[in-house]
């Protein structure tokens, strides 16, 4: 039986970040309900259920699904589990913005199978969360936390920004603090990506190109606040019990994100909503990005067959994200070449400047190498 996970997109916000260029609204509760409709319709009707799918992991990201009541996210589930076989133990994530969740729904949630639950907190100062955007206080999210473990929630994430403009090394040595001492089981940190068509673009995009330049940009942390903020994250967390496992996600032993670690490692998934992508058998495919398309159901995937070069590129760039990096054996099983027939000359100048390491079977990112990881990872498109 072949495997398969699932990521479900729910493009609702109550309001959308400054930041955020994901697919995501706000939407009126007749939409809403629509949407739902036709989500739970393209579940139903997915063309590769008949192929018997095994799921080891369901994501429901978004947006913000946390607005879904429980019963909506039962209906989700139900479809999910009528259409493929759900493993017993799969490991099933909603995604929540804090202030969103109340105790009984997160004990409705807990009841119809979610067992992961991941707040997007960014920060726990209150002026870098209002300059984000977020609807939600540091105090807020204590609460929201508080209760998913009373709901009974033993697999929590958090998420945490970095490099955020005013943002100080000691500001976030704060955050980082806060969110360890509720001790949840994984923690994601990212560095700020000034995205197009923000309202963050608008207001720091120059002031990006002047970092980029290695110039001393007025409104953002330099480029050497930012490093010192990558190496707080690493010190403090391994001081605190997590691992990092890749680039920007860290974990207590044994409590990696599963789901994640199938988008790295090229395994199967099925993205439904408006917008999802997914992976099968070395096909991508797209829904489309257009609600009224989706809502009208012309929602037609696009395909497009990802070739032996494409595969190879991607074996490399997402499997050196993760801390173990990648096997010379899995890749010669996979693809009939050894690696060093393909990426001899680019492996061994990256050896010579100290970017990647590679004992034995594996190749991974140096900590100098993480520091500069898309430039890494960019030689190994062929």
């Amino acid at each position: 039986m072949k495997k398969a996970e699932i990521y479900i997109h729910i493009p609702f916000c109550v309001k959308k970040c400054d930041y955020c260029d994901f697919l995501s609204f706000s939407m009126n509760e007749e939409a809403r309900k629509e949407y739902l409709g036709m989500l739970l319709s393209e579940i139903r009707t997915c063309a590769w259920a008949t192929e018997g799918i095994s799921v080891p992991t369901v994501f429901v990201g978004g947006g913000t699904p946390s607005l879904l009541s429980g019963e909506e996210i039962a209906e989700i589930l139900e479809a999910v589990r009528d259409t493929f076989e759900v493993e017993p133990n799969a490991e099933i994530t909603i995604e929540a913005n804090p202030g969103t969740v109340t105790y009984d729904k997160l004990v409705a949630y807990r009841k119809v199978g979610v067992n992961r639950i991941s707040f997007g907190l960014q920060s726990a100062q209150e002026q870098e969360l209002q300059l984000l955007g977020r609807i939600h206080t540091y105090e807020t999210f204590v609460e929201s936390f508080q209760l998913a473990r009373k709901a009974g929630f033993t697999n929590i994430n958090v998420d945490l920004m970095s490099a955020l403009p005013g943002q100080s090394v000691e500001s976030y040595k704060d955050s980082l603090l806060k969110v360890c001492a509720l001790e949840p089981e994984h923690i994601s940190a990212y560095s700020l990506i000034i995205e197009e068509e923000t309202p963050f673009y608008e207001r720091y995009a120059e002031d990006e190109k002047k970092r980029e330049r290695g110039e001393e940009p007025e409104l953002l942390p330099s480029e050497d606040e930012e490093r010192k903020m990558d190496a707080l994250t690493q010190e403090l967390l391994a001081e605190h019990g997590y691992e990092r496992y890749e680039i920007s996600n860290y974990a207590k032993p044994g409590m990696e994100c599963k789901h994640n670690m199938g988008y790295w490692t090229r395994e199967n998934y099925i993205g439904f909503g408006l917008g999802a992508s997914s992976l099968f058998d070395n096909v991508r495919y797209k829904n489309k990005d257009s609600l009224w398309l989706y809502m009208h159901g012309e929602n037609r995937k696009e395909a497009e067959a990802v070739d032996k070069t494409g595969q190879m590129e991607e074996f490399m760039f997402l499997g050196l994200r993760l801390d173990k990096g990648v096997s010379k054996k899995v890749f010669e099983e996979t693809f009939h070449k050894t690696m060093d027939e393909v990426y001899g000359n680019v492996l061994k100048a990256l050896e010579d400047k100290e970017l990647i390491n590679m004992e034995g079977d594996a190749v991974r990112l140096t900590p100098r190498g993480r520091d500069v990881s898309n430039v890494v990872l960019a030689e190994f498109l062929l």
